[in-house]
């Protein structure tokens, strides 16, 4: 009886990549790296072109992850793309890997050398996750936990994600708009954005002026990537009354300095 599952001489390589997964479950794990691999989704024909395994397989295979929530069909019925569950994983593996820890005295050593609380965010989705912050001592100021979502169209960290996309990825992560306008200052426009991340990326920096919540200041820098993009930011936050843009550039070399020290802790955990 047919299980469903690729035999050993039906391995899930991408044609062109010398690489091959050995146990059934491996090869289930192989289809999902190849598919979050890709700002894209895929037809059940695209994986049949693209990899080494026959169209009934990889059909068995799509419908397990589908049914386990790892994979969902866009609204067409044919594209799969990530699903919530798979999404849920990386993002709590995000939370709580081991290098927590080496992060969390980087974020320590920025706080004391600017005197405001600082954190590290991600990507997920539309939004943008934080992923580890660490609070200033001043009595005034505004709380967001690890695990807290923000829009990415009205975050400092946001922009910078964003404005590493193309147009075409943007439009299809964000829409055409109009954007949730959650203050007077949040850019709720297609266009403006486009104006806006033009600015972040020969600035290298970007800015959050109220444009979340009102009476909140952010700056942030992305942590370099030696290959490829980045999806980790540093930030540092303050209420308007103790950081105005020209404050916050003051802050700017320290906040380069910690992304430099996060990017070598990320590339520790690679060699190692």
């Amino acid at each position: 009886m047919d299980s469903g599952l690729p035999t050993e001489n039906q391995l899930l390589v991408p044609k062109n990549e010398k690489y091959a997964t050995e146990t059934p479950a491996m090869r289930l794990f192989g289809l999902l790296e190849f598919i979050a691999g890709h700002d894209r989704s895929f037809t059940l024909q695209d994986l049949v072109d693209e990899t080494t395994l026959p169209k009934p397989t990889l059909h068995r295979m799509l419908q397990q992850l589908e049914a386990g929530g790892m994979l969902q069909r866009d609204s067409d019925g044919r594209h799969y793309a990530i699903g919530t569950r798979l999404r849920n994983l990386a993002e709590n593996v995000l939370l709580n890997d081991s290098r927590h820890g080496a992060r969390r005295r980087v974020l320590r050593g920025l706080r004391e050398e600017v005197g405001e609380s600082c954190n590290i965010t991600a990507l997920s989705g539309d939004e943008v996750l934080y992923l580890d912050r660490v609070e200033t001592a001043a009595p005034l100021r505004f709380y967001l936990h690890p695990g807290s979502r923000v829009p990415a169209h009205c975050s400092a960290s946001g922009k910078l994600f964003l404005a590493q996309m193309s147009a075409t990825q943007r439009r299809r992560l964000l829409g055409s708009g109009p954007f949730t306008r959650y203050t007077p200052n949040t850019i709720d426009n297609l266009d403006a954005l486009e104006v806006e991340l033009e600015r972040v990326r020969q600035n290298g920096y970007a800015f959050d002026n109220e444009e979340f919540l009102s009476g909140l200041f952010c700056i942030a820098v992305l942590v370099p990537r030696e290959n490829g993009k980045s999806n980790m930011g540093v930030a540092i936050q303050a209420p308007i009354m103790r950081m105005t843009p020209d404050k916050a550039l003051l802050s700017l070399p320290a906040l380069q300095r910690a992304a430099k020290a996060l990017a070598a802790v990320e590339n520790d955990r690679r060699e190692s």
